[in-house]
C-alpha cells in the first residue's frame, strides 16, 4: 500500500514537472516570436511619436523689417516651362524665342545650351550677353527678354486658405487671399480680410508665413484685428511665393465641464476662462471649483496655473485670457460626484448613516 502511494506520488510530481518544463518552453517560444517578429510590428505605425523634447507652441518673431515686407524691385525668376522671347537692340535678325526645359537650359542660335533655370531676367539677359560676346557674334550686345508665358508667375496658398493665384506684375497679399476665396460674406478688401470677413474664413489663424522664392528665411505676418492698420500688412506678393494660412489654434477642457472637447480660438477678440467656460456649458456641480487648473506649454516648459473659478464667476478674481494650446482641467469631487450620479436616494442614505452615528 505505501509502496502504491509513494508510486503515486512520483508520478504525479513528474506530471508536475513536465507541466512546468511545458509551461517554460511555451513561454520561452512565445518570446522567440515575439523578438523575432517585433521589427514587424514596428511597420503599424506611420511614424515615430513625438518626444519630450518636441516644441509645443515655439515662439514665433513677427517680420518687421520693411526692406523685406516692401521690397524696392525684384525681378521675377525664370524656371523650367517658362517661354521666353529674345531682343537685341538695333539688331532686327536675332529675335529667337525658346521655352526653358526640364533641365533649366534654352537652346540658342549661335550659342547653344544656356542655363537659365533659377535666374533673374537681369542675369539672364548679362549670362547671354557674355555668350554672345564670347562666341565671337556682337561686340557690346544690349540683350533683352520678355516672358511670353510662364506656368511659375503663380502664387501657391496652403491650408486653410488654398488656392493658385496668377501673379502678373505685382499684387497684394490682401488681393491674393480674396482672390483665392478664402471666406464667405463681406467684401474682399483689406478691412474684410483684417476682420476675418472676406478673405480669411473662420478657422484660420491671422497669424500667416510666406515662404519667398529666392529668399533663406520666411515672412511671419500678423494681420492682426485692426482694420485702422492694415496698410502695414498689405505687402507685395511676388510670383513663387507660397502663403501658408494655419488652423486658429484650440483650447481643451477636460474634466468637470457640461461639455468636454477642443474649443477654437476666435481671432477678432481675446478669449477667457469665463468665455470657454460659457461655451462648454458651464462647470459641473460635481467639480472643484477651487482646483481648477490651466495647464500651458510653451516651447518645452509646461506651466500649472491654479484658478479658483467660484471666485472667477463671481467677480473676486480676474478673467484668465486663454492662449492656443492651453488646457484646462477642473478635477471631480467624489462626494459631489456620488450625489449627483446617486440624487436624492444617496443624499438620503449618507444622511441616515449620519442619524445612526449620532445616536450611537
Amino acid at each position: 500500500m505505501k509502496q502504491r502511494q509513494e508510486g503515486l506520488r512520483t508520478k504525479a510530481e513528474k506530471r508536475v514537472h513536465r507541466i512546468d518544463r511545458l509551461t517554460i518552453w511555451l513561454a520561452s517560444a512565445v518570446f522567440f516570436l515575439i523578438a523575432l517578429c517585433g521589427h514587424f510590428a514596428e511597420a503599424q505605425f506611420s511614424g515615430p511619436a513625438l518626444g519630450i523634447t518636441s516644441e509645443v507652441n515655439p515662439p514665433i518673431t513677427i517680420t518687421t523689417d520693411p526692406a523685406i515686407l516692401f521690397p524696392v524691385g525684384r525681378d521675377p525668376y525664370l524656371g523650367v516651362g517658362d517661354l521666353i522671347t529674345i531682343r537685341l537692340y538695333g539688331n532686327q535678325d536675332y529675335t529667337p524665342t525658346a521655352r526653358v526645359n526640364l533641365d533649366g537650359t534654352v537652346q540658342l542660335p549661335l550659342i547653344g545650351n544656356v542655363m537659365l533655370n533659377d535666374l533673374t531676367l537681369h542675369q539672364a539677359q548679362d549670362l547671354i550677353a557674355q555668350k554672345l560676346i564670347a562666341a565671337g557674334m556682337f561686340r557690346d550686345p544690349q540683350v533683352s527678354i520678355g516672358v511670353t508665358d510662364s506656368p511659375n508667375q503663380i502664387a501657391t496658398l496652403m491650408g486653410e486658405v488654398h488656392g493658385i493665384v496668377p501673379i502678373i506684375g505685382q499684387r497684394r497679399l490682401f488681393d491674393v487671399l480674396a482672390a483665392a476665396g478664402g471666406g464667405g460674406g463681406g467684401g474682399a478688401g483689406p478691412t474684410a480680410v483684417a476682420t476675418g470677413g472676406g478673405g480669411l474664413p473662420s478657422t484660420a489663424s491671422h497669424v500667416i508665413t510666406i515662404n519667398r522664392y529666392g529668399s533663406a528665411e520666411p515672412i511671419v505676418i500678423d494681420l492682426g484685428t485692426d482694420p485702422a492698420k492694415s496698410a502695414l500688412i498689405n505687402i507685395p506678393i511676388f510670383p513663387r511665393d507660397t502663403i501658408i494660412v494655419p488652423r486658429v489654434g484650440v483650447i481643451y477642457l477636460l474634466g468637470a465641464f457640461k461639455t468636454q472637447g477642443a474649443i477654437p480660438l476666435q481671432q477678432n477678440s481675446p478669449i477667457t476662462l469665463m468665455k470657454v467656460a460659457a461655451l462648454a456649458g458651464g462647470p459641473g456641480f460635481e467639480g472643484r471649483f477651487n482646483d481648477l487648473r490651466i495647464i500651458r506649454t510653451t516651447g518645452i516648459t509646461r506651466q500649472v496655473v491654479r484658478v479658483d473659478i467660484s471666485k472667477v464667476i463671481n467677480g473676486k478674481e480676474p478673467d484668465p485670457v486663454l492662449q492656443a494650446e492651453d488646457i484646462v482641467f477642473l478635477p471631480t469631487s467624489p462626494m459631489k460626484a456620488a450625489l449627483k450620479n446617486g440624487g436624492v436616494g444617496t443624499l438620503l442614505g449618507i444622511v441616515s448613516i449620519l442619524i445612526v452615528a449620532i445616536q450611537q
